[in-house]
């Protein structure tokens, strides 16, 4: 696996801008990163209480996509399986990281394996990450359990 160079956020500003602009579906699409998704996650499971990271997510996010021209079908656009295991993640996160500010927890995270686009892939197998049943529905790891996230 390739390990990429996260793009860190300089403070609180820029990361409530990325949440607030996924919620509004006014995001720019070529902001919308793996970094982008992990800080919007963040900050909603920390900051905004009355949305249930859990349920949400698959409204919230998709459509953010057809409200910048993208899909959500059986090949592409919002991964129920990929949400819940960074939803999970991002919970377990913010555990250790307690009272830290918000530019500085979402760092933390995405320096950190929790943070890393290949983390799915520690606990499923590709076959069925990227399967249909897994895309558009959630389903158990088949490698390791998320308890581990």
């Amino acid at each position: 696996m390739t390990y990429f160079s996260p793009r860190l956020f300089p403070d609180d500003a820029s990361i409530i801008h990325v949440g607030e602009g996924l919620l509004a579906r006014t995001l720019p699409r070529e902001l919308w990163t793996h970094e982008a998704h992990l800080a919007a996650c963040l900050w909603i499971v920390r900051d905004r209480p009355e949305i249930d990271a859990e349920r949400d997510m698959r409204g919230i996010i998709s459509s953010y996509n057809v409200a910048v021209g993208g899909v959500n079908d059986e090949a592409q656009g919002y991964h129920e399986t990929i949400t819940q295991v960074y939803v999970a993640a991002v919970r377990a996160h913010l555990r250790d990281v307690g009272g830290t500010p918000l530019y500085k927890a979402v760092n933390a995270l995405l320096l950190s394996p929790r943070g890393r686009r290949e983390l799915p892939l520690a606990h499923y197998s590709r076959e069925l990450l990227f399967s249909v049943e897994a895309r558009l529905g959630f389903v158990e790891p088949d490698l390791r359990p998320l308890i581990e996230v």
